[in-house]
């Protein structure tokens, strides 16, 4: 079953991946590919249209970005937003210039041509937007746009009208409806613009002619062609850690291949408590799979004895993961390929190899922490899905729902949660820690709808305390709690006070060698949802 593709070129900006996320939304096939992708890699993929995203640069910088030339030669709609407006209008003749004032954050639009086809079903809302406009709360209003821009388009390519501005940007959006070239200069692809997946849907779907129909099942029945043509005869291992991707991950590739699939259970010592048994229990027992549990905890311990740099963590359990995965399959005799859960943010933030200007923030054991002589080719179905899609994806495929809300957890588990040292005690004293956070948010019902990940973290330093009559010099827990939808983003979660002091009473009282607790009100960015 084939679906309409809508290619989205990345010129670096830190919402690409967003409008794909959103593109999805509106039922539409979407692929994200560099500018610098041959053309012929692009063209394959027979789009129906192309996003211009936006990136940081200036269209007059030496080396920045360019529009492939494919792109207008090929007769598709095109959507240029931000960098990608400038960059179509410099490309067909009009004129790009630095701001006078730059513009970043929320901005009111004024759609001035309401009737054109990328505003159909805009809703126009009571507001008057201009010097004199008084705009107390911006994120409630219907018409705010999010804009991040130095550079503006000052002159229109010719056959170009302008459709709407906002107080800085006189063309903020613009359109030749005649070639179907339509470009914005805010990011509709961002939560702060309310209507930005209307315009979207409106691209994708009325303009490009999209018929929406990608949705989860249509994406199972096309993953089990694409696994069985790459797998074939071969046999498969995956590495199940009980979270919501290797799971997923082991229920498509298991429809698709049956018992040519082994999932390997590595009992590292690292997972929160009780989770081991759990996994054990669900997998093999409820879901019939043939899985191999492996007690390796002595091994990981002494392996990261006296380390304390995370990326020296993650890079040693990524490499012992593998190399137990080899010794197992060895085992089992001929293992052709390691399946795994990667998804989209792993990839961003893994900063991928075939994307050369990202930065690395961490190394993730499913992607960069590899080690590069491992002897399996990848098998990874949800390389190109978001939290919220995989968890879609799982309810499609008869999941319990327990599993599929479980909260995310990082592939080098506990190791990152306990800053410094690694030790069986210090491991302890963080797991009992994090259940109890995890019950009292449970109770109250918040682990699903309250926030997107919760969980505790032990800190390498102690603090002065007073239990009883004597002084104690103890460890320090945080609680970190977040909100997001796409977990590019985040933001903390305002837990209830009463909530909050209910968790630091019963952890000082009930975790041995901890006195004080505190609570992480750091957003990503700038920081990390994760401490390491």
């Amino acid at each position: 079953m084939s679906h309409d593709t809508i290619v989205i070129l990345d010129f670096g900006s830190q919402y690409s991946q967003l409008i794909a996320r959103r593109v999805r939304e509106a039922k539409v096939y979407s692929e994200l590919v560099s500018w610098t992708t041959p053309a012929e890699k692009v063209l394959a993929l027979n789009p129906k249209g192309f996003i211009l995203s936006g990136g940081p640069n200036s269209v007059y910088d030496a080396g920045a970005p360019t529009l492939p030339r494919y792109v207008l030669e090929s007769g598709l709609p095109v959507l240029g937003i931000c960098y990608g407006m400038q960059l179509l209008a410099y490309n067909l003749g009009g004129k790009v210039a630095a701001s006078q004032k730059r513009e970043y954050g929320p901005a009111g639009l004024v759609v001035d041509v309401p009737d054109n086809a990328l505003f159909s079903d805009w809703r126009l809302g009571d507001w008057e937007f201009g010097e004199t406009s008084n705009l107390q709360s911006p994120i409630s209003n219907l018409n705010q746009v999010w804009m991040s821009h130095g550079d503006k388009v000052e002159q229109l390519p010719p056959g170009f009208r302008p459709l709407a501005h906002s107080d800085n940007s006189p063309l903020a959006a613009a359109a030749d409806v005649g070639r179907r070239y339509y470009a914005v200069q805010f990011h509709p692809e961002v939560a702060h613009t309310p209507q930005g997946i209307t315009l979207l849907r409106n691209f994708v779907v009325e303009i490009c002619g999209c018929t929406p129909d990608w949705t989860p099942a249509s994406f199972i029945e096309e993953q089990v062609e694409v696994i069985r043509a790459q797998v074939g005869n071969g046999r498969v291992v995956l590495g199940l850690s009980g979270g919501v991707d290797s799971a997923v991950a082991a229920a498509l590739i298991h429809r698709a291949i049956g018992d040519q699939l082994t999932c390997i259970f590595v009992d590292h010592g690292l997972l929160r408590q009780a989770e081991a048994l759990q996994v054990v229990d669900t997998f093999e027992r409820e879901q019939g799979m043939h899985l191999i549990a492996v007690h390796a905890i002595e091994e990981y311990l002494e392996a990261l004895a006296g380390i304390t740099d995370p990326e020296q963590k993650r890079k040693i359990i990524g490499e012992k993961f593998v190399r137990i995965f080899e010794r197992e399959a060895q085992k089992l005799g001929q293992i052709d390929f390691l399946a795994q859960g990667t998804i989209y943010p792993d990839v961003i933030e893994s900063a991928g190899k075939d994307k050369k200007d990202a930065h690395v923030i961490k190394t993730h054991h499913n992607v960069g922490g590899l080690p590069e002589d491992m002897d399996f080719e990848l098998v990874e179905p949800l390389r190109l899905l978001f939290k919220d899609e995989v968890r879609q994806l799982g309810v499609a495929l008869g999941l319990p729902e327990s599993l599929v809300w479980r909260q995310p957890f990082p592939g080098p588990g506990l190791a990152i949660r306990c800053l410094g040292e690694i030790t069986w005690e210090r491991l302890e004293r963080l797991r009992l820690a994090d259940a109890i956070f995890v019950e009292e948010l449970r109770q109250v019902d918040m682990l699903k709808w309250g926030t997107q990940q919760s969980f505790a973290v032990l800190l390498p330093v102690k603090s002065v305390g007073v239990m009883g009559d004597g002084r104690t010099y103890q460890d320090v827990i945080a609680l970190r709690a977040v909100t997001t939808d796409d977990f590019m983003t985040a933001d903390w979660a305002r837990l209830p006070h009463d909530l909050l002091a209910r968790v630091s009473r019963r952890i000082v009282n009930e975790v041995p060698g901890v006195n004080r607790v505190v609570y992480d009100i750091t957003s990503k960015p700038p920081g990390t949802i994760e401490w390491e």
